[in-house]
């Protein structure tokens, strides 16, 4: 018997999984790791567009660095760069996603028409937690240990998998409890964010396991990552077909939304990939 497909529920929008979602990141930022310097409203709008046009279902907004190291960003800066970049882009009819761990710049931000709120703390913060209970978003519950600042400083797991399997079902476990709607919620490894290398790899291949022990789809991002760097020798900049190999591999273990800079040739990737899973399972 063929099992249905999953789906997520993000406002008004249902998307139904019966094929890889695309999110392009569009980080309002000038010290992103890999896309740092886009702190102008209008190219930030424009290049939010072109992501769309090139076949990004979700856009991410982000206006904090993430990367290992950063250093947190004021409140009114983060909401100062971000709000008008929501705001034109949903009124375009594009599904937007808000990348924060402010709750106040999560509530501004679903005002402002976004849709999904993608927290790389896991919604371990209860007022983050208190947010996405009264709102019909859609959620992101990444995993990492620690902060940005010190994320990276010698990462430790007893079974990486086993770890993040079960610290990810915790945190579906508190939204659920507040009153979250389980089709809301999307679950993310956190690939880069306190993890080694190996953690990394580990992690890439367990999509279907996530999926079963969380219940929720997976959206993995492994997008222009440093492990790519590591293992092709390649810049930031030149990471294109690395990360088409990752999410080749990360959609045939069982993710469902991968989240990539490079719109037009993850597209490529993805096709591919949903392709060969649908020849696997046929």
């Amino acid at each position: 018997m063929t099992t249905p497909p999953l789906q997520w529920r993000c406002g008004p929008k249902l998307f139904t999984l019966d094929r890889t979602l695309i999110m392009g990141v569009l980080n309002v930022t000038p010290d992103s790791f890999s896309d740092g310097g886009r702190t102008s409203v209008s190219v930030a709008i424009a290049h939010g567009r072109a992501l769309a046009e090139a076949g990004a279902d979700i856009i991410d907004i982000g206006g904090e660095s993430t990367r290992p190291g950063a250093t947190p960003v004021p409140q009114e800066e983060e909401l100062r760069r971000v709000l008008p970049v929501i705001e034109t882009l949903a009124a375009a009819g594009l599904v937007i996603s808000l990348d924060t761990s402010k709750p106040a710049v999560a509530r501004a931000g679903l005002v402002a028409g976004a849709t999904i709120l993608n927290d790389v703390g896991g919604f371990r913060d209860p007022e983050m937690i208190a947010v996405a209970a009264e709102s019909g978003a859609g959620l992101c519950v990444m995993h990492m240990r620690g902060e940005p600042r010190s994320m990276q400083q010698s990462p430790t797991y007893d079974d990486v998998v086993e770890d993040v399997a079960r610290e990810l079902a915790a945190a579906v476990a508190r939204l659920r409890f507040a009153g979250v709607a389980a089709d809301r919620i999307t679950v993310d490894p956190g690939i880069g964010f306190g993890k080694t290398l190996a953690h990394n790899l580990a992690l890439i291949r367990s999509g279907h396991l996530l999926t079963a022990r969380s219940g929720c789809p997976v959206l993995m991002g492994v997008s222009r990552k440093s492990f790519i760097g590591i293992l092709t020798g390649r810049p930031v900049q030149e990471r294109e077909f690395g990360t088409a190999a990752a999410v080749t591999a990360a959609i045939l273990t069982g993710s469902s939304i991968v989240r990539v800079h490079d719109v037009v040739a993850q597209r490529d990737a993805v096709r591919m990939a949903d392709s060969l899973r649908a020849q696997n399972t046929g």
